[in-house]
This record gives C-alpha cells, sequence and structure tokens, in this order.
C-alpha cells in the first residue's frame, strides 16, 4: 500500500494543508484522481508521497487515461497558496475540471495544417516594439500601445515565434465580448492550434479542453479569459494578458487573486516572455516597472491608414440645457453625428455605464423612495418588463403605480440606464436598427453572439455598458458618444479618477482607427475635471503623475499594500462591535500597519446582512498575509483589492 498526499479540490474544504489517503496502485505526482471527502467524491491532485499516517486512511481511485497536471501547474499552485492565502479546496478547483472524472467526448486530435494567411506588413513602431520586447530576454514587458496601433499585431508575431520553437502560447483576454475579434485573428494564421476557452462554454466542453491541452504533443495557443492560466499546458513561450489593466482579471471570489501576477510567476516557472498589453495601464503596475527598470515598450502610432485617422472630441456640458433641445440625454451635437454617420450607412456607439431604465423610483408628493428591503439601496427600473431591481442581491418587484407611502400617483422614474436610453435613441431614430449591450442581454442577444453583426454593419447604433468599451475594432464605426462622462467619477475611493480615465480613453479609442475620420462628444458636469481633460489631450504621463502624488500622500497603493477585511451579520450593532473586537485583536499584533476604518461598507447592507470593513495599509506585504492567516473563519478578506468600496 502507497501513501500520498493529496490537494483536494472542494469548495467546502477550509483546511490549508493536503490531505494524505491511500492507494494500492503507484501514482504520479501532478496525477488527478477520485477520493472520498466526508462520504462525497471529490477530484485531487498527487501533491506528494507521504509515510504512513497513524490514523486510517481512505483508498484512492484513479481515473480513467490517468491524467496529469503540469509539475509548473504544482509549483504554481504551492505559490499561490502563500502569496493569496485561501482555503486549499477553492485553489486546487482552480486546476481542475469538477466533471474530469466523467467519460469525455472525442477530443479534437492533434492535426499539423499551415496557414498561408498572409499578415499585414509590420510598421517601423511595431518592428521597434518587438527589437524591445526580444532584447528584454525574459523579462515582462507592459506593451503601452494607444488604442488603434496595433497591439494585436505584436501578439501575433510573437505567439508565431513560440510555435517555431515548438511552445505554446496563452492570450488572455477580460471579455468573452472580445474573444470572437481575438480568436479569428489567431484563427487566421494558427488553424487547429487555436483553443478558445470562456465561460459560455458547457462543463462537457471545458473538460474536454482540459483533456486534449494535457494529452497535446504539439504546441497550442490557447485564447480566454483568467482561468485559461490554469490549463495544463507543457510548454509554454509567451502569455499575452491584453487589456491588463482591467478589472475582469481580479478574481472576486477566494483566492482573490489578480491574473497579472499569476501569469508573471507561471511566466517565471516557464521561461517564457510575459506580455502586458493596454492603452491605459494601471497607474500601480506602471510604478512598478519603472522603479524595477523593467521594460516598457511604447507604441503611439495608428498602425493603418493614417490618412482616416483623425478624431474630432467634443465636449458638452451638461448643466447648458441649451444643448439638449432635441432630447434630455442627447445633446443636438451628438443627435446631428449620429444622423450623419447613419445617413452614410455608418455606425454609432453610446456608452452609458448604467443599466436599466431609471436609477431612483420616487414619489413628487411625500418624497418616498423605492429601495430594496434587504440592501437598503435605490431599486433600479426596468420599463420594459416594468419592474424594480435590485442590482446587489438580485431582489425583484412589480413597480408601483402609486405610492406605497401616500397612496399619490405622482411617481417619477429619475436617471437614465441602458434599457430608457435605447428607448431614446428608437425615438429618435425610428428607422435605425438598434441593439444594446450589457449584463441585462440574454445569451442570443450578447456581443459575443452579435460580433458578426456588428462587424459586418449589421447594427447601426450600439448602445451599452463598459463591454463596448474594451478592445473593439469596428470598421463602420465613427460616431462616439458618452452620454454621462461622470458616472465613475466620484466613487468614493481613490482609484475613481483612473477608472473614469480608463473607461473615457477606452471608448474614444473606438474611432479613429485607420478606418473612417471619427467624432465622440463627451457629455459631462465635470469638464474642467483632470481626468477628463487628460482624456481629451492624450495626456497620459501628467494623469499618471498627478496619481502618484495623491496616492504618495494618503499612503495607497503602489507606495503601499492593501488589505480589506469585511464581516457580515444580522445587525448593524452586530457587524460593527465584531469588526471593533478585530480592530484590536490586530492593533496588538507585532506589525508595521496602518488601519481605516472601523467603517461601514460602501454596500452597508447587503441581502438582508449589514457589513462593515477594516483596511490594512503596510510597507510590507508579509504583514498583511501574517493578519490573513491569524484571521478568524467568520471574516472575509481581499489581499490586493483593485478598490476599496
Amino acid at each position: 500500500m502507497e501513501f500520498y498526499k493529496i490537494w483536494v479540490s472542494a469548495i467546502n474544504l477550509h483546511g490549508k494543508e493536503p490531505l494524505t489517503y491511500s492507494s494500492s496502485k503507484k501514482l504520479a505526482i501532478g496525477e488527478i484522481v477520485s477520493i472520498n471527502l466526508r462520504n462525497k467524491k471529490c477530484l485531487g491532485i498527487v501533491k506528494a508521497t507521504s509515510t504512513k499516517p497513524k490514523f486510517k486512511t481512505k483508498d484512492i481511485e484513479t481515473i480513467e487515461n490517468r491524467p496529469k497536471t503540469t509539475k509548473q501547474n504544482l509549483l504554481l499552485l504551492d505559490w499561490i497558496i502563500n502569496y493569496y492565502p485561501a482555503p486549499i479546496g477553492q485553489i486546487a478547483s482552480l486546476f481542475i475540471p469538477s466533471n474530469l472524472n466523467t467519460k469525455p467526448r472525442n477530443t479534437v486530435p492533434d492535426v499539423k495544417i499551415s496557414s498561408s494567411y498572409p499578415l499585414p506588413n509590420l510598421t517601423k513602431e511595431q518592428v521597434n516594439a518587438l527589437k524591445q520586447i526580444e532584447s528584454s530576454e525574459n523579462k515582462p514587458v507592459i506593451l503601452h500601445g494607444d488604442t488603434g496601433s496595433g497591439k494585436t499585431r505584436i501578439y501575433l508575431e510573437l505567439t508565431k515565434h513560440a510555435i517555431s520553437k515548438n511552445k505554446s502560447a496563452i492570450i488572455l483576454t477580460p471579455e468573452i465580448g472580445l474573444t470572437p475579434q481575438l480568436a479569428k485573428s489567431f484563427e487566421e494564421i494558427f488553424t487547429d492550434k487555436v483553443i478558445v476557452t470562456h465561460s459560455e462554454l458547457t462543463p462537457a466542453q471545458k473538460r474536454d479542453i482540459w483533456i486534449r491541452v494535457s494529452t497535446s504533443s504539439e504546441p497550442l495557443v490557447i485564447i480566454g479569459p483568467r482561468s485559461a492560466l490554469f490549463l495544463p499546458l507543457i510548454n509554454i513561450g509567451i502569455i499575452v494578458v491584453d487589456e491588463f489593466h482591467d478589472s475582469a482579471y481580479k478574481q472576486e471570489q477566494a483566492p482573490h487573486y489578480l491574473a497579472s501576477r499569476v501569469a508573471s510567476k507561471l511566466a517565471n516557472l516557464h521561461n517564457a516572455k510575459l506580455i502586458l498589453g493596454s492603452a491605459t495601464p494601471n497607474v500601480s503596475d506602471y510604478f512598478i516597472f519603472e522603479t524595477k527598470n523593467l521594460p516598457i515598450v511604447r507604441m503611439e502610432t495608428l498602425a493603418v491608414n493614417q490618412e482616416k485617422s483623425s478624431t474630432e472630441i467634443e465636449i458638452i456640458e451638461i448643466n447648458d440645457r441649451s444643448k439638449f433641445s432635441k432630447s434630455a440625454w442627447l445633446s443636438d451635437s451628438l443627435i446631428n453625428s449620429m444622423r450623419n454617420s447613419f445617413n452614410a450607412g455608418q455606425q454609432s456607439l453610446l456608452f452609458l455605464n448604467r443599466r436599466g431604465s431609471a436609477r431612483v423610483a420616487l414619489c413628487q408628493k411625500c418624497r418616498w423612495q423605492a429601495l430594496c428591503t434587504k440592501c437598503d439601496i435605490p431599486m433600479t427600473y426596468h420599463g420594459d418588463s416594468h419592474i424594480l431591481r435590485c442590482h446587489t442581491c438580485g431582489l425583484k418587484s412589480k413597480a408601483p403605480t402609486s405610492c406605497p407611502d401616500c397612496g399619490a400617483i405622482e411617481i417619477e422614474f429619475k436617471g437614465i440606464g441602458t434599457k430608457a436610453l435605447l428607448n431614446e435613441v428608437i425615438k429618435n431614430f425610428p428607422e435605425a436598427r438598434i441593439a444594446r449591450f450589457d449584463s441585462d442581454n440574454l445569451k442570443s442577444e450578447s456581443l459575443n453572439s452579435r460580433f458578426e453583426d456588428i462587424k459586418n454593419g449589421e447594427i447601426d447604433i450600439l448602445v451599452g455598458t463598459q463591454t463596448l468599451t474594451k478592445g473593439l475594432d469596428l470598421p463602420n464605426l465613427t460616431t462616439v458618444g458618452v452620454v454621462t462622462a461622470d458616472t465613475a467619477l466620484f466613487f468614493p475611493d481613490y482609484t475613481a479618477e483612473e477608472v473614469s480615465y480608463q473607461q473615457l480613453q477606452q471608448v474614444i479609442g473606438r474611432v479613429g482607427r485607420g478606418h473612417n475620420h471619427g467624432k465622440v462628444v463627451i457629455q459631462t458636469y465635470y469638464s474642467e475635471n483632470s481626468s477628463i481633460k487628460a482624456t481629451v489631450d492624450k495626456n497620459y504621463s501628467l494623469f499618471y503623475k498627478q496619481q502618484l502624488s495623491e496616492r504618495k500622500k494618503f499612503h495607497f497603493p503602489p507606495y503601499f499594500y492593501t488589505l480589506k477585511i469585511t464581516c457580515s451579520r444580522k445587525s448593524d450593532k452586530s457587524a460593527e462591535s465584531f469588526i471593533r473586537k478585530l480592530n484590536k485583536l490586530i492593533l496588538d499584533l507585532p506589525l508595521s500597519i496602518e488601519i481605516i476604518g472601523p467603517s461601514p461598507s460602501f454596500k452597508q447592507k447587503q441581502n438582508d446582512m449589514y457589513f462593515w470593513q477594516l483596511v490594512v495599509k503596510t510597507k510590507k506585504r508579509e504583514h498583511l498575509t501574517t493578519i490573513v492567516n491569524t484571521l478568524p473563519g467568520q471574516f472575509s478578506y481581499d489581499l490586493d483589492p483593485i478598490n476599496l468600496l
């Protein structure tokens, strides 16, 4: 009988050590096996051999074809345990499909097919960028390329180089909506070597991909979200994190890993290149690269058709109502530009980072407001279904026709969301083909499903949230309207201006890409705000320096590491009492730290629970992991949070 230490993949396993099991068969390190945990079948990864323990062990069952993960993935798993402390069952589950022990379908065989699809010639700036990346050896590189400068062309060239050396590539994308565009670019060159993974695949499809990757004898190109980092690729030559500034690369559940940092560790384990690409890099990452003298490759020139690259940007003050004679929400200038685009057979895009039809349902007589009974926050009105919905807990109710407090019928729905904006556009452009894209879309209506329709110009006007602002290259798009540029600007968080800058810069970058001349209309209440001015002036350097100055003054990243600790209780008083006790416990530890709070969370009440939080800051990250490892189980935490809301 042999004994083995097993990393058990089970969400409800809260320990931090591997468990010991026995087997009558010899097992390989990294082999995926089936075991029993509390009389329930689970999968696990063989970590190491073990001596016979003093307690009685349960038997290991091998899986057909004996699947294995890679030695690099085992090392990555060990690293995550220490860098992003979390229950081991949750960490191990990143590396194994939950249904790996079910019978797979026929997977796609490895077939050598070459493509003769011609790539566009490299521009001088792209050639320069590739030389800088090659000379950096295997140091991580920030590719700071303006929108339209041809970052994808660089990714393709680097992937070709990796494939020629029999090495695989991982290309990460933050949004499922960007996957078709990116996949098409790579499939035209690498054909059957490309594997696309995303959240809309079925469990069976994800299992089949895992098996194909683990058994492939040929180099592969994996395109997908952050979870693609945990596929069992044997020999990785390059990892690209496209739009690496995007918040979607941060895992919301434990372990709260950031994909760019995991990618950096994985690249190091494979001795591979890591490329972090963005037109709007995060301030903290940029500072770290500058401080460590790591390469930052700058690209500012449009890759194609300079003659059609101009973009006119117009700022409209929303408070000047004389400029809104045709619509309460769309300025005359924006409507005129949309009309010109429509008449020319071209497209328009309207960006509003707020879903629904109206933000607030309000009684005009007694000022009653529709609040979520579980969260105490305003419910959003959805006019298409005439319901109120809480976008925090999901609670729904019918929209009232009269005030429940005073009985008055003067119920007003204030503010605007994407659904109401869609109706406003239909009213002004009844003859146009219009589509809305946000997280309320059905699967068949999603950006991912309708990408070809958009690309082929079968939709005249696109209305949506930030899913439309990221990385899309739409040849027919000539007008972009930012309905309210201030939605992210005044959140009570140190990243608010950065998020606003990134959103605006990304949405402006959808036009002026060398296909047609473009016009951007930015509607705002605060045209003098520094992030808006930096966006219009394309002055990243000034914005970057201003942000660093603020963060240094108030001890925020990149100068300090942060940890957000949250507790939730049935009553506000209980939550406050509980977090204050923890605050005292942390202050008694022999650590060099600062604490913000205790204070109510930004969303203080969610789903009938009250939330309070602490934010811990320090110059030594290991002090934060020490705190995490001493936390009682009733607290949740986020190490290196991307915001403090």
